[in-house]
């Protein structure tokens, strides 16, 4: 995997995670109901899975275990 490609990748897998985190504080602060709540962690739950995974493969593929 190039360089630039794996920059890509991790400046993604770290910006969704930023998002993510900081939507489900402010979902949490604007007591919203428990649906609403629900619904928004199970998004950012898979969200921050997929920027987690796509972290690994970048680093396993550029050769650092």
């Amino acid at each position: 995997m190039h360089f630039r490609s794996a920059l890509f990748l991790r400046a993604f897998a770290v910006w969704t995670m930023f998002v993510w985190l900081t939507r489900i504080r402010n979902v949490f602060d604007q007591g919203r109901g428990a649906g609403f709540v629900i619904v928004h962690l199970v998004l950012a739950l898979v969200s921050v899975a997929f920027a987690l995974g796509t972290f690994v493969i970048v680093r396993t593929e550029r050769g650092k275990p």
